[in-house]
C-alpha cells in the first residue's frame, strides 16, 4: 500500500472470464484512485467433442495463472484476487477432482432438462419461487439433464468462478450473485431452496456453503502462491462473481432514474431494485431477478447481444474473408437504416453457433421482408435490431421495476460500438452514456478494495468513484 496522508492506495487483481475471452487486470484503488491495467488477455474458445460442446476450463485456468504471474511480477504488493465469470455453467467434482469436462451453456443437452424440470414444476410456479426468466440453459435445467449416476457420484458442484477460486484456495464455496442464476435459490433470499431442490430430484449435498461479495474466501494454497510469486498474505476475496453483478457495481448511474446495458456477448438490459419483482408482468416479459452486490436485485432481461454480430463475422472469416470490425461498422453507418430489416434478435435460432446471415435470411423470409444483401447491410441490420431490442427492453424494465428511466448506461465492450450506442439513444429517445469498457473488472476491483478498507461506503459511493475517474461518453438522441 502507498498513500499520502489518509488517502491510502492499495493493489488488487481481477480475473475476469468472459464467454469469448478472459483477462487478468491489476487495479490500484483508493478514495480518489481507480486505475486498471490489463496484464493478461486470452481467448476462450469452446471445444466440440462427439458428446457435445464444452468449455476448456483447464486451459482457461492455466491462462489465468499466466496472467496472475505477470500481475505479481509487475505488482508484488497485490493483496487480493477476485474472480468473476459468466453465469450458469459448472463443474462437478468428486473428492476434489473434476468429473468430466464442463458443458457449454449453448450445448443442446439442456433441452432434456427443461422437459424434466417442467414436468415436475411448470415455469410459472418456478418463477414464483426463484424469479428467474426462462432460459433453457439455466443451471437447474443443466443439472436435470445430467445422468443420475453422475450426479450421485459427484460430491460437489461449483460454478465457474467458484471452481477457479477452489483451485486457488482449496475452499469450495458458492458466491451469492452467481448462485442466484442457478434457479436453486429462493428469490431474494441468501439460501438454497431445499424444498425446490428436493422436488426436482436434485442432490442437495453437492451444493456448497454460500458466501457474499466482500467475504474472504481463503489464502492462496502454498503451491499456488509459490507458482505465482505471491506474498504469504495474498488471498482470494469473493466479489460479484457473476460478471454482470460486477459490471453493475461500476455503472456510474443514478439507479432511481437509469437503466443499464452490460453489453458483450450478451446484452443484459435492466434496472436495479431493492427486492425481486415477481409480478405477472415480469413473468410475461420473461424478466429475471438476479442477486446484486449489497443485496440489491438486478431486474433484467437477456438480449442476445453482440454474439450475433461476432458470430456473423466469424462465419465470413471462415469463408476466407478478412473482416476489420471498425471498417465494417464504418461501412454499416453509411447504410440507410430504413433500408434494412429489424429482426427479433431474441429468436432462439440465433442462440447456437452457426451461419447467422442464413438465419437472418430465413427470419426475413418468414416475415415477408427483404433480407440484407451486402456485409455492410447485414451489420447495419444487426445493429439496428440490437438497438431496438435494447431501447424496448430498457423502457420495459423501468415500467416493470417502477424506475422512471431517463438515461441508459451501456458498459462493457458494446460501449465502444459508436453506431450501436447512437442508434440505441435514437430509438429509445433518451441519452445513452457509454462506458466504462472494463466495467466488470472495475466492479470486481472495487468490491475487493472495499473489503480491504481502501475505499468505503455504499454502491453509490463506489459508482461516484467510477464517474470521477472514468467519465462516460454521452450520445444524445436524434430525431428519427
Amino acid at each position: 500500500m502507498s498513500g499520502s496522508g489518509s488517502a491510502v492506495v492499495g493493489t488488487v487483481a481481477a480475473v475476469d472470464l468472459g464467454a469469448t475471452s478472459g483477462r487478468v487486470i491489476v487495479g490500484h484503488v483508493g478514495p480518489d484512485t481507480l486505475e486498471a491495467t490489463t496484464v493478461g488477455r486470452f481467448a476462450n474458445d469452446p471445444v466440440a467433442t462427439p458428446d457435445g460442446l464444452h468449455w476448456n476450463l483447464l486451459g482457461l485456468y492455466g491462462a489465468a495463472l499466466v496472467g496472475l504471474r505477470e500481475a505479481f511480477r509487475v505488482a508484488p504488493e497485490i493483496a487480493s484476487i477476485g474472480v468473476d465469470s459468466w453465469a450458469v455453467d459448472y463443474g462437478l467434482l468428486r473428492e476434489g477432482r473434476l468429473v468430466g469436462t464442463p458443458f457449454h451453456y449453448r450445448d443442446a443437452r439442456s433441452e432434456q432438462g427443461v422437459a424434466a424440470v417442467h414436468e415436475r414444476m411448470p415455469h410459472a410456479e418456478l418463477y414464483g419461487r426463484n424469479g428467474l426468466q426462462f432460459l433453457p440453459f439455466n443451471t437447474l435445467y443443466q443439472l436435470a439433464a445430467e445422468p443420475a449416476d453422475l450426479l450421485a457420484f459427484a460430491d460437489t458442484a461449483l460454478l465457474v468462478p467458484d471452481l477457479v477460486g477452489y483451485w486457488l484456495t482449496g475452499q469450495a464455496r458458492a458466491e451469492l450473485t452467481n448462485a442466484s442464476t442457478t434457479g436453486l435459490l429462493r428469490g431474494g433470499e441468501a439460501a438454497w431452496d431445499d424444498e425446490l431442490i428436493a422436488s426436482l430430484g436434485l442432490p442437495r449435498g453437492i451444493l456448497p456453503t454460500l458466501i457474499a461479495p466482500g467475504d474472504h474466501l481463503g489464502a492462496l494454497l502454498p503451491a499456488v502462491a509459490a507458482s505465482l510469486g505471491a506474498g504469504p498474505s495474498a488471498g482470494v476475496t469473493a466479489v460479484g462473481s457473476h460478471d454482470t453483478a460486477s459490471a453493475v457495481v461500476a455503472v456510474p448511474m443514478q439507479a432511481e432514474s437509469a437503466a443499464y446495458i452490460s453489453c458483450g456477448t450478451w446484452g443484459l438490459v435492466g434496472v436495479e431494485v431493492e427486492r425481486p419483482v415477481l409480478s405477472t408482468e415480469a413473468l410475461a416479459a420473461n424478466f429475471t431477478n438476479e442477486g446484486g452486490v449489497d443485496g440489491r436485485t438486478r431486474l433484467l432481461h437477456n438480449v442476445m447481444g453482440l454474439w450475433v454480430l461476432s458470430e456473423t463475422v466469424r462465419g465470413w472469416e471462415r469463408e476466407g474473408h478478412h473482416i476489420d470490425l471498425p471498417t465494417l461498422l464504418d461501412s454499416a453507418a453509411e447504410v440507410d437504416a430504413a433500408s434494412v430489416p429489424v429482426f427479433d434478435v431474441d429468436d432462439a435460432r440465433f442462440l447456437p453457433p452457426g451461419d447467422m446471415p442464413a438465419r437472418i435470411d430465413a427470419w426475413c423470409a418468414e416475415h415477408g421482408v427483404a433480407a440484407p444483401r451486402t456485409r455492410a447491410e447485414y451489420a447495419r441490420s444487426i445493429v439496428e435490431s440490437l438497438a431496438q431490442a435494447f431501447a424496448d427492453t430498457a423502457r420495459l424494465a423501468g415500467a416493470i421495476g417502477g424506475v422512471d428511466v431517463k438515461t441508459i448506461h451501456i458498459v462493457g465492450g458494446g460501449s465502444l460500438n459508436r453506431l450501436l450506442c447512437q442508434r440505441t439513444a435514437d430509438r429509445a429517445g433518451m441519452p445513452v452514456l457509454a462506458g466504462p469498457v472494463e466495467a466488470t473488472a472495475l466492479g470486481n476491483l472495487l468490491v475487493q478494495a472495499r473489503a480491504a478498507g481502501l475505499v468505503a461506503g455504499s454502491l453509490e459511493s463506489l459508482r461516484d468513484l467510477v464517474a470521477r475517474t472514468h467519465a462516460p461518453l454521452q450520445y444524445l438522441p436524434r430525431a428519427e
